[in-house]
């Protein structure tokens, strides 16, 4: 019995080893479940037969958007409904989505430690660890904003959460590697620092 289950295993790894030679091959791959290999799709624009209307390309529900899409241009740019200027002061509904004021100004310093530190410093002052290199460097990189400068003091909350969606300068745009209410925490946090920092100049 031994030796029949020993020349069995040897029949199995040798028909194994005959299997991976580490060659492609142009058939077509064994599928057993095909219909989760080849799954119905529609093309934009096409006609489809399940729908009443007939229509493959579907509204969306109401009240509903993409997960990546902002409901307003407030919150997603920063800007006045009617595009006359900035919001002012960073809005209601995301400073409760977060928690609350002291909710907001908690992740907008753990995102800011993150992302903002190594070109703005932890106060602010624009002489994160990046800028200190490149001018050691002598790389002629133009220096970080100083968030505690009275211009950004006085900058609407909307134009700050603009700056860091779209970058200007050096600063990259982060709309795409920080989600739009981590970028509101963040304008929330920078408010903060400057507070802290105000009575240090």
């Amino acid at each position: 019995m031994t030796n029949l289950l020993r020349c069995f295993a040897a029949l199995s790894l040798g028909l194994v080893a005959a299997a991976c030679r580490g060659e492609t091959s142009a058939e077509s791959p064994i599928v057993p479940i095909r219909n989760m290999f080849h799954q119905q799709r529609y093309n934009p624009q096409s006609r489809s037969d399940f729908f009443a209307d007939h229509r493959s390309m579907r509204k969306p529900v109401a009240h509903t958007f993409a997960r990546e899409m902002e409901p307003s241009s407030e919150l997603a740019d920063g800007e006045l409904a009617d595009g006359s200027g900035y919001v002012m002061r960073t809005p209601d509904s995301v400073i409760g989505q977060l928690g609350g004021l002291d909710g907001a100004i908690a992740r907008g310093e753990q995102r800011f430690n993150i992302y903002c530190v190594p070109c703005h410093d932890r106060a602010g002052t624009g002489k994160g660890t990046v800028f200190v290199l490149s001018q050691k460097n002598n790389s002629g990189m133009v220096a970080p904003t100083n968030l505690n400068d009275d211009r950004i003091r006085h900058m609407p909350d909307g134009q700050l959460y603009a700056t860091i969606t779209h970058g200007v300068r050096n600063m990259p745009p982060y709309n795409y590697s920080i989600p739009a209410s981590d970028r509101w925490a963040i304008v929330s946090y920078v408010r903060a620092l400057e507070l802290s920092q105000a009575g240090e100049q």
